[in-house]
């Protein structure tokens, strides 16, 4: 891409309201996919690896060992 097109884009992010950015936000996640990260953790949840760490979890949450965030 060349610099021009990027200072283009740049000069129209930084003309949009906050809205229109949270917005903008909301696509671009949408359009990239998920992150390596992201997929990561779904698959171990679906492989059941995380499954002792979700019992632990909402067990805390039970006995009122949390705290909202």
């Amino acid at each position: 891409m060349s610099a021009k097109k990027i200072q283009d884009i740049e000069q129209a992010i930084g003309a949009l309201s906050p809205e229109e950015l949270e917005e903008l936000r909301v696509w671009l996640d949408e359009y990239a996919g998920p992150r390596a990260l992201d997929r990561w953790i779904e698959a171990d949840l679906a492989a059941g690896r995380l499954d002792g760490a979700v019992q632990d979890a909402l067990s805390d949450e039970k006995k009122g060992r949390v705290r909202p965030l």
